[in-house]
C-alpha cells in the first residue's frame, strides 16, 4: 500500500489507497497484447509523449478557410453535441490522403521527425520506460493512433488514451488532470526510476506540469517522509507545435459533416453528449475586415525572424502573448468598390519589405512596410501599412495606428514577402460572428465540387460560450519552429 501526495491539489483522490504493480498500470494502456511491462527493478527512466503536434503533426483547423473565432469554436468540446475538432476521430482519418493512402505511406510527411528520433532512441534503452500519452478518447481513437503508430514501427511499453472511468473508476475533468493522475500511478509503480521526461507541445500544459512535478516532490523534502519512492528527477520538454491542415476541400466537407451530425442530434433532443448548448448551425457571409494577406509560409517567416527576437523573454511561454503577422489591414469592415478597385481587386498580389519595427505601450509588437516598388498603389485605414506582429492579452489591434515612434530594421531583418488583397469572411449566429475568409467564400459560391455540397451555415441558438485558446481576431498565432528546445540524445544527467 502507497500513502496519498501529501498536500496536493494534484491527487485525485488524497484519500484513496492503492496497490502499485505493472499488472495494474497496464490498465491503463490500450495495448492487446500479451507483453508484459518491464520489471520494476530494470527502469531508471521514464520518457513520455504526447500524440498531437507533438510526436505526430495532427492537422489543425486553416486560418486560411476560417476566422480566427471560427478556429476557436470548432476546436471547444462544447461547440458540436458529437464533439469539436479534437474529438472527432473523421477528422484525423482524413489527415493527408485520407488513411487508406496514408497507412500504407507510414503517414510521410506527417511526423514531427526530431521526436521521432527520440522515441526509437528510448525504444532502444533498456532501463528506459517508453510511453505515449494522448488526451484523445479511448473509445474514438485507440484503432486510429494505433494504426498511425503501427505504421511507422515505434514500439512504446505504454499506450494510453483518455478513459471515460479510470482503472479505479476515476473520473477526470481534464485532459491535464487525466494525465497527472496516469502520472501519479507509474511513478509509484516504478518506484526504482530517478529521472522522467515529458514532450509537449501545449504552453499550458507544459506549465501544468511542471508545477506537478514540483509538487509531487515536495512531499519527500522531509526525511523519511514517504517510504516508497524517493522524489524524481523531472524534466517538461516544450516541443513546437508543428503547423498543418488538410486540403481545404477535405476540410470544408469534414467541418460540413461535423454541422449535419451535430444538426441531426440537436432536431433528434437526444444524443447531446457535451451538453452543447447551441442549436442548429449553419455557414453564412460576413465581412470582417479587407487587407492584404501574408501566406502561411511567410507568416511563419516574419515569426520567426521577426517578432520573437524583439518578444521580452519569457513573454511567450508565459501564454500571454498572441503570435500574428498575418495581414496589412486595408479597412477593418467590407472594403467599397472604390477602394477595391484602387489597390487591384481581390486576388491582387503585392510585394512588400519590411522597414521599422516599434512596440507601443509594451501591448503591441507591429513593424511597418513599404511595397517594393514606388509606382504601387496601395490603401490603408492607418496612417501607414502596418503588420501587427503580436499582441498582449487584452490589447486591441486597431491601437497599431497610434504608433508615432518607429526604429529602422538593420539590412538583414529587411524582409521581402509577398501578400495578396483578400477579405476575412465569417460564420454569423445572432449576434455572434464566427469567421470563414476568401478563400472558403469562393468554395462556398460553387467554384469546387466541395463548395457545391455545402450549405451556407453557422447559425446558432443558446449562449455563446468564451473558448479558450481562441484564436486573435486577425488570424492565427503562428508558432513556427522557433520553440524546439528538444534534444536528439537521451543521456543521463550528471548527479
Amino acid at each position: 500500500m502507497a500513502p496519498p501526495l501529501l498536500n496536493s491539489s494534484n491527487s485525485f483522490d488524497a484519500k484513496r489507497s492503492v496497490t502499485y504493480s505493472t499488472t495494474a498500470l497496464k490498465r491503463w494502456s490500450c495495448l492487446n497484447n500479451n507483453k508484459d511491462l518491464p520489471a520494476v527493478t530494470d527502469i531508471k527512466a521514464i520518457h513520455v509523449y504526447d500524440f498531437d503536434n507533438t510526436l505526430f503533426n495532427s492537422p489543425l483547423p486553416n486560418p486560411q478557410l476560417w476566422n480566427g473565432l471560427t478556429v476557436g469554436f470548432l476546436q471547444a468540446y462544447e461547440s458540436f453535441a458529437n464533439g469539436g475538432w479534437w474529438h472527432d476521430p473523421n477528422i484525423l482519418a482524413a489527415t493527408g490522403q485520407g488513411i487508406e493512402v496514408e497507412e500504407s505511406l507510414a503517414w510521410k510527411g506527417w511526423w514531427n521527425e526530431q521526436i521521432v528520433e527520440l522515441v526509437e532512441l528510448s525504444m532502444q534503452q533498456k532501463d528506459v520506460l517508453t510511453v505515449l500519452l494522448t488526451g484523445r478518447a479511448e473509445s474514438s481513437f485507440t484503432d486510429i493512433i494505433k494504426r498511425i503508430v503501427k505504421s511507422r514501427a515505434l514500439e512504446f511499453d505504454l499506450v494510453c488514451l483518455k478513459p471515460e472511468v479510470g482503472p479505479n473508476s476515476q473520473r477526470f475533468s481534464s485532459t491535464i488532470k487525466f494525465k497527472q493522475m496516469f502520472l501519479e500511478d507509474m511513478i509509484f509503480t516504478y518506484k526504482h526510476a530517478d529521472e522522467i521526461r515529458v514532450y509537449e507541445d501545449r504552453i499550458r500544459h507544459v506549465k501544468g506540469f511542471r508545477d506537478y512535478f514540483e509538487e509531487f516532490n515536495s512531499q519527500f523534502l522531509a526525511p523519511n517522509s514517504h517510504p516508497l519512492r524517493k522524489a524524481i528527477a523531472a524534466e517538461v520538454i516544450h516541443v513546437a507545435e508543428g503547423t498543418k491542415y488538410l486540403s481545404p476541400i477535405a476540410e470544408a466537407a469534414e467541418v460540413q459533416r461535423m454541422i449535419n451530425s451535430h444538426n441531426a442530434i440537436v432536431r433528434a433532443a437526444s444524443g447531446n453528449m457535451t451538453k452543447s448548448p447551441y442549436g442548429r448551425l449553419r455557414i453564412s457571409r460576413l465581412i470582417f475586415y479587407t487587407g492584404y494577406m501574408l501566406s502561411n509560409a511567410d507568416s511563419e517567416r516574419l515569426v520567426k525572424y521577426l517578432t520573437l527576437p524583439i518578444l521580452p523573454v519569457g513573454l511567450l511561454e508565459s501564454g500571454d502573448v498572441r503570435l500574428m503577422a498575418n495581414t496589412i489591414l486595408i479597412t477593418p469592415r467590407a472594403a467599397p468598390k472604390l477602394i477595391l478597385n484602387r489597390v487591384g481587386g481581390i486576388g491582387k498580389v503585392v510585394r512588400w519589405r519590411i522597414t521599422d519595427t516599434a512596440v507601443f505601450e509594451n501591448k503591441i509588437w507591429a513593424a511597418r512596410v513599404a511595397p517594393i516598388s514606388d509606382s504601387e498603389e496601395i490603401y490603408t485605414d492607418n496612417p501607414d501599412p502596418v503588420i501587427v506582429l503580436a499582441l498582449r492579452k487584452g490589447a486591441r489591434p486597431i491601437d497599431v495606428g497610434r504608433i508615432r515612434n518607429w526604429n529602422p530594421v538593420s539590412q538583414e531583418n529587411a524582409l521581402v514577402f509577398d501578400a495578396t488583397v483578400g477579405r476575412k469572411d465569417g460564420f454569423t449566429s445572432g449576434r455572434r460572428k464566427f469567421g470563414t475568409t476568401e478563400r472558403m467564400d469562393r468554395m462556398l459560391a460553387g467554384r469546387s465540387s466541395a463548395g457545391r455540397n455545402m450549405t451556407h451555415v453557422i447559425t446558432k441558438t443558446g449562449p455563446f460560450l468564451p473558448q479558450r485558446g481562441t484564436i486573435g481576431e486577425h488570424g492565427p498565432s503562428t508558432w513556427g519552429d522557433t520553440h524546439d528546445n528538444t534534444r536528439l540524445r537521451h543521456e543521463r544527467k550528471s548527479r
